[in-house]
């Protein structure tokens, strides 16, 4: 009578295994009806803990099944053996994974928060996955039997040459940690470098810095050098930026005119052009007794370092209107020359 017995345990282990993978399956939409929820909340956690569950259900129901049919169908403890650890090494190797994804994502998160910028900062996720997943490796060779006290005692002394041989690597890797955990540049900051570069800071990743200009073209710095370049971060300590523009009248000019008159221009454009800063109360100081001019400073403010071109743009078509309006003489550069006779 042992023939029906092994088809009925048979049977149940393939109904068992079915029902847990249909499980899994069934699991999906549910997950993703949870994940588009999560989206919505300002809680950024809850979005990581169900991609979490999505990456696990399947594998975590397919494996489940799998040691359960394998302890229905009664097998010799060898064989069980063997299962067993190619289900637990199958179960390590995706639980790696997803731990990676998860503590990337984590790592990310925070980056991003205590930046406050909306680019991506890709070293420090990258760190940390690479780290969950050599922790995974480690772990997965030790349940499979193999005794990493060597293969460690090996990384430590080969990871001496490597360092050598990757001091250029190491070296961009160490000064893109330093520059994000110091704080004084991050992805979306304007800056101009001592070489003249300047732009936006896309991104700060384990070897370069990514830098996108005004003309939309992308200058590639090895971190050591970005780290150990003079710059001018135009976003910091705060992003809005005061701007100093030129301007020059004639020395007939009525000089309490040309600073009201000035002053009304200057704050119609802090208020009506975008990228001026509404607040802000316009200066005119006066300053050089110039060959045929006075010359004067005026004092604007705009919002970030972009919007200065358009600000400048509107301020010099607005004063000249207003000036020629005003009969405000702008001079030309003259001479006069006296010539004595002898």
């Amino acid at each position: 009578m042992p023939e029906p017995v092994e088809w009925g345990r048979l049977t149940l282990a393939v109904a068992v295994v079915a029902a847990l993978l249909l499980t899994g399956f069934a699991l999906r939409p549910i997950l993703r009806r949870l994940s588009r929820r999560a989206a919505g909340t300002r809680w950024a956690w809850d979005d990581l803990v169900v991609r979490l569950l999505g990456d696990l259900a399947l594998i975590l129901c397919l494996t489940g099944g799998l040691w359960s049919g394998t302890l229905i169908m009664r097998f010799q403890p060898g064989v069980r053996t063997v299962i067993g650890q190619t289900l637990v090494a199958v179960l390590i190797f995706a639980i790696s994974l997803a731990a990676a994804r998860l503590a990337a994502g984590v790592v990310g998160s925070i980056a991003m928060a205590r930046s406050g910028v909306a680019q991506s900062v890709t070293i420090f996720a990258n760190i940390t996955r690479a780290i969950v997943l050599v922790i995974g490796t480690l772990v997965l060779l030790q349940s499979l039997g193999v005794s990493i006290t060597p293969l460690l005692t090996a990384l430590g002394v080969g990871g001496l040459a490597v360092a050598l041989a990757l001091q250029d690597t190491l070296a961009n890797l160490f000064a893109g940690v330093h520059i994000l955990a110091s704080k004084t540049v991050v992805p979306g900051d304007f800056v101009r470098l001592s070489t003249g570069q300047e732009g936006n800071v896309v991104d700060i990743n384990w070897r370069k810095t990514t830098i996108r200009t005004m003309s939309d073209n992308l200058v590639i710095v090895p971190n050591a050098k970005f780290a150990d370049a003079i710059l001018t971060n135009y976003h910091q300590p705060a992003q809005d930026m005061g701007l100093l523009l030129q301007a020059k009248v004639g020395y007939r000019s009525d000089l309490d005119h040309v600073e009201k008159v000035t002053i009304e221009v200057a704050r119609e454009v802090m208020t009506e052009v975008t990228g001026g800063v509404p607040d802000h109360e316009p200066l005119v100081r006066f300053h050089t007794f110039n060959d045929s001019s006075i010359d004067f400073t005026v004092v604007l403010r705009t919002r970030e370092f972009t919007d200065q071109f358009i600000v400048k743009h509107e301020f010099v078509k607005r004063l000249h209107t207003r000036f020629r309006t005003e009969s405000i003489e702008i001079p030309l550069p003259t001479r006069n020359l006296i010539f004595t006779n002898d």
